[in-house]
């Protein structure tokens, strides 16, 4: 997998490409990360990368052409790359898109500052993607989170090629509760199945763990998840138990 990253500040990568599994994964060839700063296609002596809008307006806008110049580099060099905008007006990043993305073979990442990019830009690219309802300040961070959850999916990255497939959102709920030495905290005790080496009841007991936090914690997952009447039936009795509960201590 080959990320490739357009940025104003691509020393913003330094520190995650020099630790972490994805360094390592970046030591053993597993990934390969470029870094492009668009001033080295921007033109003049200042190499000025931005300008205001038309019509007013507070703040600069990245111009089209040092962008439009960069993309045509990487594509006379890879004509299948894949192409993201990174935007708060883009398609919420999920979990599947990180699957899907996993297949490709080169992704390029658009990252914006200032008040923006030339909508312009939004025509030269494959797809543009949000990690989240909020504005940052440029898109450097939602950048390395897509480059770390598509990683992830990538064999070899995670030594275990089954290490992600557990993970919240994986299979379309959130991951059940983990646990680790000691077994007992100040009186709060790790389950005793987990303790019992029964690996058929332990995988039973973490599915069912799973649907109760989803539903607790992300109720709009479960109605979308994939569930056997048994579970469904199981969650509904739970559900209403804990209903129970709270009124009775209300």
């Amino acid at each position: 997998m080959r990320f490739t990253v357009m940025t104003l500040f691509p020393e913003v990568f330094d520190s995650v490409l020099a630790t972490s599994l994805f360094g390592k994964a970046v030591e053993k060839g597993l990934l390969d990360v470029d870094r492009i700063n668009y001033r080295s296609f921007a033109t003049g002596r200042h190499q000025v990368v931005d300008d205001t809008p038309y019509g007013g307006g507070s703040g600069m806008v990245i111009k089209v052409e040092p962008v439009a110049r960069a993309l045509d580099e990487v594509r006379s060099r890879d004509p299948l790359v894949h192409t993201i905008l990174l935007t708060p007006q883009g398609k919420p990043f999920l979990q599947r898109d990180a699957e899907r993305l996993s297949e490709k073979n080169h992704l390029v990442l658009l990252c914006g500052r200032y008040e923006g990019v030339d909508e312009r830009i939004r025509e030269l690219v494959d797809e543009e993607l949000s990690i989240g309802d909020y504005v940052l300040s440029g898109g450097e961070a939602a950048a390395w989170v897509i480059m770390d959850a598509v990683s992830r999916l990538i064999p070899g990255v995670l030594g275990r090629s089954s290490s992600h497939e557990d993970e919240s959102f994986s299979l379309g709920l959130l991951e059940y509760p983990q646990y680790t030495r000691p077994q007992v905290f100040r009186g709060m005790e790790v389950p005793k199945i987990l303790l019992s080496g029964d690996h058929g009841a332990i995988a039973d007991w973490r599915r069912k763990q799973a649907l109760l936090r989803t539903a607790n914690k992300r109720p709009d997952l479960v109605s979308k998840a994939e569930l056997t009447n048994e579970e469904r039936n199981w969650l509904k009795e739970q559900l209403c138990n804990q209903a129970d509960k709270i009124g009775q201590t209300a």
